[in-house]
């Protein structure tokens, strides 16, 4: 029984120890999250708009030419630029990102990973990677990503790929993060539909000067480029939210486990100090 006792106390002062780091991790994810949402939400507006700048003028100019745009897809090759994290302990976040990759892209299209976490994971399975070696995530600067983007306009351009394409885990709320593919080129959208919203006074016919065609071979470059930035932010952003969620429900589990051990815990030592009261009263009439 003492034995017991005293392997209860050691597990019950490892749990609250480890509770001490879920807690401190849950505290930095959150500050981590609540200062990268601010710089998502403030920079999605400016590539949300530039995007739709580009799908009017590509809607409104059916029979623009343009290096960017491409009528006929001969076939399904892809480029993708994926975002996973630098470190663990973030839910499913890398998981899933993983999963899309394996279920929807072919392991001879090229790939090029931010993120260390997956870079020896997706080197194992065999994939095309571009970048020789793993490029951090949490310290990526615009100009590295602006040369990832523009290795795969390159090959989209000399039609070595059919189309260049983001994976990407798109922050919907600070519960809720869902991994998904965001395509950069080629630029298409329905023309009817920018049409309907006209009609209907969403959206304002914007006259373009000069040609179309030169406004969108200096504007594409630009609009790629920074919603390729702006799916890093929601990345990170649904980085540091998984990870708030895991490290928040790891501590609530070492505080049930804890309480569940501690009860343990005075049951037994109850039962030590009823087995001892016996002994002495049973002594007690033996003398």
């Amino acid at each position: 029984m003492a034995q017991s006792s005293q392997a209860l106390r050691t597990r019950i002062k490892s749990v609250k120890s480890t509770r001490k780091i879920t807690k401190a991790m849950e505290m930095i994810a959150n500050a981590k999250l609540f200062k990268q949402r601010n710089k998502m939400e403030n920079n999605r507006e400016y590539a949300t708009r530039l995007k739709e700048t580009v799908d009017e003028i590509v809607a409104n100019n059916q029979d623009i030419q343009c290096n960017f745009i491409r009528k006929e897809v001969s076939g399904n090759k892809a480029m993708t630029i994926i975002f996973c994290s630098d470190l663990g302990l973030c839910g499913g976040y890398n998981q899933n990102v993983l999963k899309l990759a394996k279920d929807n892209l072919n392991k001879e299209d090229p790939i090029y990973i931010i993120g260390t976490s997956l870079y020896r994971t997706f080197k194992e399975e065999g994939f095309n990677i571009l970048n020789d070696k793993a490029i951090s995530s949490d310290k990526l600067d615009f100009q590295t990503l602006k040369k990832a983007v523009e290795d795969g306009t390159n090959l989209f351009i000399n039609k070595e790929v059919d189309k260049v394409q983001l994976l990407y885990t798109k922050f919907v709320n600070t519960m809720t993060f869902r991994a998904g593919f965001d395509v950069l080129l080629p630029c298409e959208l329905d023309k009817k539909e920018v049409e309907e919203e006209v009609s209907r006074g969403l959206k304002a016919e914007t006259l373009f000067e000069p040609d179309a065609t030169t406004i969108l071979n200096d504007l594409i470059p630009m609009m790629i480029t920074d919603v390729a930035y702006a799916d890093w932010m929601e990345s990170t952003t649904a980085e540091q939210g998984s990870r708030r969620v895991a490290m928040k429900t790891a501590t609530d589990n070492a505080d049930e486990l804890s309480e569940e051990l501690l009860l343990e815990y005075n049951k037994v030592r109850q039962a030590n100090i009823t087995q001892e009261i016996t002994e002495i009263v049973g002594g007690s009439a033996a003398v």
